[in-house]
């Protein structure tokens, strides 16, 4: 008990346990449910055949690459639109969204340009051939749609700088409503509508973004928030805040492009290794997937608290987040450790096909081995997400995105070796990457305890103009 005590000391102060959680919790439920509607569209595709789970894995994990640049430089805002928060110039924060809101139309047009670029990319990786027809037509629909993922993004970034993160966890779990509804309708077939496939789980998740983005807009412009946050005088470009945004955001997108497509080209090469090591890896990811994308939610947290206080002139209250979030990810990577580790026959077998399939019955020991190692993992990315997250919320963006990448593009000649030239096997060279990341860590430690974010002004004083 002792031990519990001091390990959540600080519970009630502020930048402490409870505030943050508080921030967390609708953030934690809303990016869980992200992660359900991903990880639902996975469980109806593999009833049909691991191909079509494989086709959804690859083709999703490609086109988030390419999107990755525009989150992650638009979600900087959550952290502007904190620090303007904190200083009291509402007016800037919403001059901050509609910046962000120019950024995803550009970023859509850019994606639906690039979509010949993917498919090139699915021939060059060697994708099966029983796989790579029904990814084309995922990432298709996919990238056609992602408008609307992209403006809901800039919305919830918004409201979670402002504190205000229930409004986005109602989105996000009305967009899990319709989505999870759609894919029963869809994938399978139901109710007499014609099965389709990956198209219809592609329909599915645009349609629940859709979803989301609409509940965000009637907030945004409700009578309340209009007038508080003067919404419609930030109609309009801003040379300053557009600049603020992008010098600090885009390390933060090329950090996530740069990861992402680090990690897109990790799959594939695995899916590359044969159908069984193919389905195995996809379904370990999933479990990573569903086991991460909570994490999300206390970064984001830890983003908006530490940048909140950073506006304030209040480094300190800021470090006590962080450490906060780090308390937090520990203690949730405790509960998924045991789950991995002990239950992985469970996990797998929610994957199973309607009809009896050999590739997947011959996954299955792989699968449950990856998972178990999968588990020091997750206890290595709950310690990177708060990190990360104090780190950009107080505007020390280029030493994160540095780090970060030089970690991912290490994974990717670590893979190839282990695979192509020393032939150590999959289990061997996913257990590197997983101690790789668990080195990482203390890199990440050592700058945050430097203090050297500490110092850093993102609103005060402005960029030059």
């Amino acid at each position: 008990m002792k031990v519990l005590t001091n390990y959540f000391a600080g519970y009630r102060k502020q930048g402490g346990i409870k505030e943050l959680l508080l921030l967390a919790y609708p953030m934690i439920v809303s990016t869980a449910s992200d992660g359900i509607m991903t990880f639902t569209d996975r469980i109806f595709l593999a009833r049909l055949g691991p191909e079509y789970m494989n086709a959804a894995m690859g083709g999703g994990v490609t086109l988030l690459t390419l999107t990755l640049f525009f989150i992650g430089l638009t979600g900087y805002s959550t952290a502007l639109v904190a620090q303007y928060y904190g200083a009291g110039d509402k007016k800037n924060a919403s001059a901050t969204t509609f910046q962000a809101g120019i950024i995803a139309i550009v970023a859509w047009l850019v994606i639906v340009l690039c979509i010949p670029l993917l498919f090139w990319f699915f021939g060059a990786m060697d994708v099966p051939a029983s796989q790579i027809n029904l990814q084309k037509e995922y990432t298709q629909i996919l990238a056609w749609g992602s408008v609307t993922g992209l403006l809901r993004h800039t919305l919830s970034c918004y409201f979670t700088g402002i504190g205000k993160t229930r409004i986005v966890m109602m989105a996000t779990l009305a967009a899990l409503v319709v989505n999870v509804i759609l894919d029963y309708l869809l994938i399978t077939g139901a109710f007499g509508i014609s099965p389709m496939g990956v198209e219809g789980a592609a329909y599915a998740t645009v349609s629940g973004a859709f979803t989301a983005f609409i509940i965000l807009l009637f907030a945004y412009l409700n009578k309340k928030n209009r007038v508080e946050f003067f919404v419609m005088q930030s109609f309009r470009y801003s040379k300053i805040v557009m600049k603020k945004l992008l010098y600090y955001g885009s390390p933060a997108g090329f950090e996530m492009l740069l990861n992402l497509f680090a990690f897109s080209i990790v799959i594939n090469m695995l899916h590359s290794e044969g159908e069984v090591e193919a389905t195995a890896s996809t379904i370990m990811f999933n479990w990573d997937l569903m086991s991460f994308i909570p994490l999300l939610g206390i970064e984001i947290a830890v983003t908006s608290l530490v940048g909140r206080y950073m506006g304030a002139g209040r480094p300190q209250v800021a470090h006590r987040a962080a450490v906060s979030g780090v308390k937090i990810g520990l203690f949730y990577s405790l509960f998924v450790l045991i789950l991995f580790v002990f239950f992985p026959y469970w996990l797998v077998m929610l994957f199973q096909p309607q009809e009896f399939d050999s590739v997947f019955n011959a996954a299955i020991p792989l699968s449950i081995n990856m998972i178990q190692i999968a588990s020091l993992y997750v206890l290595a990315e709950a310690v990177l997400v708060a990190y990360i997250g104090a780190l950009r919320g107080a505007g020390d963006t280029y030493f994160t995105m540095f780090a970060s990448v030089s970690l991912h593009w290490l994974m990717v000649p670590v893979l190839f070796l282990s695979l192509r030239v020393w032939d150590f096997g999959i289990l061997t060279a996913w257990s590197i990457i997983v101690v790789l990341f668990l080195c990482f860590c203390s890199v990440l430690y050592f700058r945050f305890k430097s203090g050297k974010w500490k110092k850093i002004r993102v609103i005060n004083p402005p960029l030059n103009s």
